[in-house]
């Protein structure tokens, strides 16, 4: 599993995905969690917004990335 770093202690689920490479665009990303396409830890999420910190997994289309500080 790939690891990708946070510049603070929290991200939102959105820009992650931009920052992980998983998605090409926000408007991708709020399609993606929308439609529940996007788990956080094993569990679909549909909040864009939602605060990621070190240590959540993030799945998309079968690619999963850990957030680390």
């Amino acid at each position: 599993m790939r690891e990708v770093p946070i510049g603070g202690d929290m991200i939102r689920l959105g820009q992650f995905l931009k920052l992980a490479d998983l998605i090409d665009t926000g408007g991708e990303a709020k399609v993606l969690i929308a439609a529940g396409d996007v788990t956080v830890n094993g569990e679909v999420d549909i909040r864009r917004g939602r605060q990621l910190h070190p240590g959540d997994v993030v799945a998309v289309r079968g690619r999963a990335v850990r957030v680390i500080a």
